[in-house]
């Protein structure tokens, strides 16, 4: 029997792409999809072992992504949103520690994905969650499974659909924009895509930093 990683990151694809006009996760990012862009990221992250995370997709289309040969599931209860996605994510994850990001983020910092994992098991926290200028970003978080799970659930029942709207029944540990910045001097990690020209735009931004 296989050990069971301490670690899981689960990327979320169960989005609409209404403003995109079609997949993003699937669009081609400097020559590869988008998704696939994010799969290599974490797998290369410097300093994280394979046997020390795994990586799984939430996608109402399984179909569509089985090249990325990774572990693909749907949302357990359609329709719910991104906490319905959380749920999901939750519950597949068969690690005690679960990160959750979003499949239209190209810049998405493994290093800080670990830090947070790191955070959380220090601090004995629920939830590891970055403050960006834009607020909390519950798509680049890291939860403890089984704390987190319950109360997901009690918050879908009684028909909660913000993100953050359960946060009071578990100890969230919120990393400020300072901590965030000793990881991503960059400030991209949160930068997500969601128009054709916040597409463009990206792949710009990656080419001068990749080069």
């Amino acid at each position: 029997m296989s050990q069971v990683q301490p670690f899981t990151i689960v990327i979320q694809a169960g989005g609409k792409s209404s403003r995109m006009g079609s997949d993003k996760a699937l669009m081609p990012f400097l020559g590869q999809p988008l998704i696939a862009r994010q799969v290599s990221r974490l797998r290369k992250s410097a300093g994280a072992k394979p046997s020390e995370f795994g990586i799984a997709v939430i996608t109402n289309r399984p179909e569509d992504y089985a090249f990325l040969e990774v572990p693909l599931f749907e949302d357990l209860i359609p329709g719910l949103g991104p906490l319905g996605g959380l749920f999901t994510a939750l519950h597949i994850g068969e690690a005690p520690v679960i990160a959750v990001v979003a499949c239209d983020m190209p810049f998405l910092h493994p290093g800080l994905l670990l830090a947070q994992h790191d955070i959380l098991l220090r601090e004995g926290a629920d939830v590891v969650i970055p403050r960006s200028q834009d607020g909390l970003e519950p798509l680049h978080a890291v939860y403890r499974r089984s704390t987190c799970l319950p109360a997901v659930r009690a918050a879908l029942d009684s028909g909660q659909r913000k993100m953050i709207s359960w946060f009071p029944a578990v100890k969230v540990y919120e990393m400020t924009v300072e901590e965030v910045a000793v990881f991503d001097p960059n400030g991209l990690s949160f930068a997500n895509v969601n128009s054709p020209d916040e597409f463009r735009q990206a792949e710009q931004e990656a080419t001068r930093l990749e080069s």
